[in-house]
């Protein structure tokens, strides 16, 4: 599924300012993995790879010959970690800073690293919202989640947050995360493939990133598993007032037949809803 996210209003890039070049990594790295070099051509908003794990060695100080105050305070997501029973962090802007530095990146614009952050935040949250949807709809179960899916998407998204019975879903959580810039998904693969083939329909440009999310499901009666999620990041054409757009393709990925049967489920339901008359039926009621 794509979600259309605008970030918030310190908009980014800021005027009058130009990004470091990317080499396609986040400076800031992951706790399960290296820091990746790429060969490929740069990507402006390579550098917001959403969700890197903040490690402690990176310093809250400022840095030789930095000129602009940043802040140091760092923002609790909205997401729960899998090992503890508090929340992931993000980087302060100064900590950003630093680690843009420890990676090369030395001409950094000082007065964008708040804004940078901003988004890197923003698309965190909106990656997660997508996710516990996700699992709104399937942790229960595959008969639980079709009478979500046959809704459509938007009478499903409408109920968000009811329980239909006695038992709430447990909200998942975060047990780890990847970052996977250099290797392109299966579906984004295919839609390139696909828009050199029908460039008017299905053109556009790859994704400027890719992650994988593994989530603690927790379904009543089981005990707890693991379930990975794939994130494509694409960016799309800036608002009319500068703005710019991000679209976040999250899914389960198919490392197991039931999360290929989830994926049929939500885009079959979809497609039955609207097949089926039953929006033109809502419309008129």
């Amino acid at each position: 599924m794509h979600a259309a996210t605008n970030p918030p209003s310190s908009s980014f890039p800021p005027k009058n300012t130009s990004l470091p070049p990317s080499d396609g990594t986040c400076p800031v790295g992951a706790p399960n993995g290296p820091l990746i070099s790429s060969s490929s051509p740069p990507s402006t908003l390579s550098k917001l790879n959403p969700l890197n794990y903040m490690p402690s060695n990176i310093s809250q100080s400022r840095a030789e010959n930095q000129t602009v105050e940043l802040p140091l305070q760092r923002t609790t997501s909205s997401i729960p970690r899998g090992d503890t029973d508090s929340n992931w962090e993000y980087p302060s802007p100064q900590q950003m800073y630093n680690a843009m530095l420890r990676k090369g990146y030395t001409d950094t614009p000082q007065d964008a690293v708040e804004s940078m952050v901003a988004v890197h935040n923003f698309l965190n949250e909106g990656a997660w919202a997508e996710i516990v949807e996700w699992e709104r709809r399937f942790a229960k179960g595959f008969s639980r989640g079709w009478q979500e899916c046959k809704r459509g998407e938007e009478g499903s998204t409408a109920g968000a947050g009811t329980v239909e019975d006695d038992e709430e879903v447990i909200p998942p959580r975060l047990l780890r995360f990847m970052g996977r810039p250099k290797d392109m998904t299966p579906k984004a693969s295919i839609l390139q493939m696909m828009g050199r083939i029908y460039p008017a329909k299905f053109g556009g440009e790859p994704p400027f990133d890719r992650h994988d999310w593994f989530v603690q499901r927790q379904t009543p009666g089981a005990p707890p598993r693991e379930v990975r999620y794939v994130i494509d990041y694409y960016s799309g054409p800036p608002e009319p007032t500068g703005e710019p757009v991000f679209y976040l393709d999250v899914r389960p990925a198919v490392d197991r037949p039931s999360a290929a049967i989830e994926r049929m489920m939500r885009w079959g339901g979809d497609v039955w809803h609207r097949a089926s008359g039953a929006k033109a039926r809502e419309g008129a009621s």
